[in-house]
């Protein structure tokens, strides 16, 4: 397994997207006027409490008030909030919280009211961007993320990410961590730091250590509400959280974004930094690397399978429904049961890679095809649980119900990724139809089918619409050129003006209809 990074600049954002051995996993977009992303340390102001909601909302600079329930205030609230008062006085000087003292944690079942007044100034974090007509969710229990660790400030408790499996390992990273950590703060070991040395454990951690000083200087002279700690930028943050030996190659076509990315990576792994190349050609990067092709094909209202199969994905105000469809597909498999599982199985993978491509929150349900045997639907569920183990999203994913259904919550914190895939009608009919691409991946999987058919020893005629014919046979090599060279087989095309920009034919030297490979 390979992963490649792809970075995109353009005039007001910077497009990233995320390969895994050549597939689009995600894709991310960061806009220069983004002005709340997750991690954000803010200087904000309490509007007001709501006892009823046991919650506050606080003005954070959005066009609507921040959320912040009484569960995500934070144990330590009392001293981060005598803290704040003492830096923004000017009488707080040493920010290494080695000589502070911690006041005792609020009670956890607490009402807001007791805790947090109108107009009072706090430091709040971001947790959810603003989503739909809902403000940005935020927290007051801070912590500062590096490549291995996560400091927590006001905090003196050490904890190990529950991925790492090793007890061992987990005691050992817990004995080194409890060697170096400053007084006055709390750290989180992440998966990442397995396996890891003390220096470069202590290194991440001064960086974070410097983050938080530096921080500090800004709050007495800050505005309320303004922005005292910036998240680290989108491919920064990308690559502290995925990063690792698999990473083959990171290419940016914009020379400053390079040198950042560059020294980003020559900081976090120097034995990587070759891998980070600057793109200079006149074809677009995502066209070089196939992504914009995997744009267009993969989100739409269905997205299509290996060998016909496809998803239909829907989104409801509650939630998101994937339904799972086996096609007009030609199978090796001996029964329907078989068929099924098959089927099931590439459609886990695929969903897998849309939930983190399209970034789906919320509730999804998945309707998969009908399997009989419970060995079946278990093999299904540990499919489904092994693809979304790299997702870094928090989500919980049920077995299996004896309706083929499967449930999973996975935890939204930015907003959908919604890219617009059909385009104008050229006819002129003022219609939306799909976009070429996503036509031609339709035509070549029929082809295929087709030709795995009664089409085998046939000659073969496409018959479409003149501006796909010409889309087909133009350029070098065309289209077609490929289909020879994949297939052996020459397609003749045949321009017909009568058909609608997508209706589309196949058939024999007599011009009677081929069909489409049956299922054995």
């Amino acid at each position: 397994m390979n992963r490649e990074l792809i970075v995109r600049s353009n005039s007001n954002s910077v497009d990233f997207a995320l390969l895994k051995n050549g597939k689009l996993i995600e894709l991310h977009q960061d806009e220069d006027d983004h002005k709340f992303n997750v991690g954000d340390i803010m200087l904000a102001k309490i509007r007001k409490p709501v006892t009823g909601l046991n919650a506050a909302f606080v003005n954070v600079g959005y066009e609507k008030d921040a959320f912040l329930h009484y569960h995500d205030l934070g144990p330590q609230l009392k001293s981060m909030l005598k803290f704040l008062k003492m830096a923004r006085s000017g009488r707080m000087k040493d920010f290494s919280l080695k000589n502070f003292p911690l006041e005792k944690d609020i009670d956890k079942n607490g009402s807001i009211k007791d805790v947090v007044k109108p107009n009072q100034t706090m430091l709040v974090q971001i947790v959810k961007e603003p989503i739909s007509t809902k403000g940005p969710r935020i927290s007051s229990e801070l912590s500062i993320a590096g490549r291995y660790l996560i400091l927590v400030p006001f905090s003196d408790r050490v904890s190990v990410s529950q991925k790492i499996g090793s007890k061992e390992e987990k005691d050992r990273l817990k004995r080194l961590v409890q060697s170096i950590k400053p007084k006055g703060f709390g750290v989180i070991i992440r998966t990442v730091a397995e396996g890891k040395k003390v220096a470069e454990l202590d290194k991440d951690l001064e960086n974070l250590m410097s983050k938080w000083i530096s921080m500090c200087k800004k709050i007495n002279r800050a505005s309320t509400p303004s922005k005292v700690l910036v998240e680290l930028n989108r491919a920064s943050s990308i690559l502290r959280d995925v990063f690792n030996d698999s990473f083959s190659g990171i290419h940016v076509d914009d020379e400053t974004l390079y040198n950042q990315i560059k020294d980003y990576v020559h900081e976090i792994a120097p034995d990587k930094e070759s891998i980070v190349k600057l793109y200079a050609s006149n074809v677009p990067i995502f066209e070089k690397f196939g992504i914009e092709r995997q744009i267009k094909t993969s989100f739409g209202r269905t997205a299509s399978m290996s060998k016909g199969a496809y998803l239909v994905i829907e989104h409801t105000e509650a939630l998101h429904v994937i339904d799972v469809n086996s096609g007009n597909r030609s199978t090796k498999a001996k029964n329907q049961e078989d068929t099924a599982l098959e089927v099931n199985l590439i459609a886990a993978s695929e969903v897998a890679r849309q939930l983190r491509l399209r970034d789906m929150g919320g509730i999804i349900v998945i309707d998969f095809i009908d399997m009989v045997r419970p060995d079946h639907r278990k093999k299904l569920y540990n499919q489904l649980r092994d693809e979304m183990k790299d997702d870094r999203a928090k989500h919980k994913i049920l077995p299996p119900s004896k309706f083929g259904l499967v449930q999973i919550t996975r935890q939204r914190v930015r907003p959908e990724v919604n890219i617009k895939t059909t385009e104008v009608d050229p006819s002129g009919k003022g219609e939306e139809v799909e976009a070429p691409i996503v036509l031609i991946e339709k035509i070549s999987d029929e082809l295929e089918r087709v030709l795995k058919g009664e089409g085998k020893e046939k000659a073969i005629t496409l018959n479409a619409h003149p501006f796909i014919a010409a889309y087909l046979t133009k350029g070098f090599p065309s289209i077609r050129s490929k289909w020879f060279l994949e297939f052996k087989k020459w397609i003749k095309i045949q321009p017909r003006d009568a058909y609608s920009y997508l209706e589309y034919r196949f058939t024999d030297k007599d011009g009677a209809p081929l069909e489409e490979a049956q299922e054995a």
